[in-house]
């Protein structure tokens, strides 16, 4: 049975920041939902301590940061929760809804660095040979691993795919990312090949039903087998499908795909600036984690390749 306390309606100030968030920043429906439930969780304890939005001081937040870690959650969940609040009272004090800010002062818990782990590219090549045949969902699903690989684009970024997104004489694709943010990215010879194979007359055209359910599928690059769009679910269980073919197992998700696409071009000498820009990272720090792990691998090749190597380091 659900928490009774979950179905309570937020303070007006919570709601009118919400449809800020979504109308004057373009956050998605799960940026939404992420804030919506940090809120609520924010909003039942300062009833629980017999405080109100207006009546919150600093050492109130301090308290609850600490709530939050002793609850046990990860530092990811303490980070994005303390981001919520944040952004809620500088919101209020921006608006004139609030004369100060209590959060002002309070620092965003830090997260440990995780390194992504990418495939090797063996471990590519041999996810990407699983798909054979040339059948029509043999066309589109070896597309949908060619682009995400080829490009680096979220699953989101691909499913999302309209007709006129697709440059295929340029080489081009444009994606929409986080906050309706648009990027022209380009596509590799394979990406490229794949994708011509699954849009001509043998492979999405087949597909298609006669009248399709909803005006927006028609524009979709991506089909399922009833011709609708290809939600984000049935892209994962493809990938899924051919990383267990290949015996990748649970090393294998879409976000996997887009970490190996950055984690080799870094390998392979990439600009960091040009990464960033083919991911649609807003800030550089977040595309720096993938250095480390080329740097890893470098001491790793370095160590095993040159014959001083060991007397080098210690």
């Amino acid at each position: 049975m659900a928490d009774l306390a979950d179905e309570q309606e937020l303070p007006l100030d919570v709601e009118e920041f919400l449809i800020w968030l979504a109308a004057e920043r373009g956050r998605s429906t799960n940026t939404l939902s992420a804030y919506r439930r940090d809120l609520r969780s924010y909003c039942r304890w300062l009833t629980e301590n017999d405080r109100t939005i207006d009546s919150v001081r600093p050492a109130d937040l301090d308290a609850y940061v600490g709530v939050l870690r002793a609850r046990g959650l990860a530092p990811s969940s303490v980070k994005r929760a303390t981001v919520s609040v944040r952004s809620l009272h500088r919101f209020r004090s921006d608006e004139g809804l609030a004369s100060t800010d209590p959060s002002a002062a309070i620092e965003t818990p830090r997260v440990p660095a995780g390194l992504p782990k990418a495939l090797t590219e063996a471990e590519i090549t041999s996810l990407l040979e699983q798909v054979v045949g040339e059948m029509p969902l043999d066309r589109r699903d070896r597309a949908i691993l060619e682009v995400l690989y080829g490009t680096g684009a979220r699953i989101s970024e691909v499913c999302a795919l309209g007709l006129g997104d697709v440059d295929l004489d340029g080489g081009l694709l444009r994606l929409f990312g986080k906050g309706a943010k648009e990027r022209v990215v380009p596509i590799g010879r394979w990406a490229r090949v794949a994708l011509a194979q699954w849009l001509d007359d043998d492979g999405r055209p087949t597909v298609c039903p006669e009248h399709f359910a909803r005006r927006t599928d028609a524009d979709a690059v991506f089909l399922n087998a009833r011709g609708g769009r290809l939600s984000r679910q049935g892209a994962w269980a493809i990938v899924r499908k051919y990383g267990d073919s290949a015996g990748l197992g649970d090393r294998l998700t879409p976000h996997v795909l887009r970490h190996s696409c950055a984690t080799h071009m870094l390998d392979h000498g990439a600009d960091i600036r040009a990464v960033q820009e083919l991911l649609g990272h807003a800030s550089i720090a977040t595309t720096q984690v993938y250095t480390m792990v080329s740097n890893d691998r470098l001491f790793a090749v370095y160590e095993a390749a040159h014959p001083r190597a060991k007397a080098t380091r210690h």
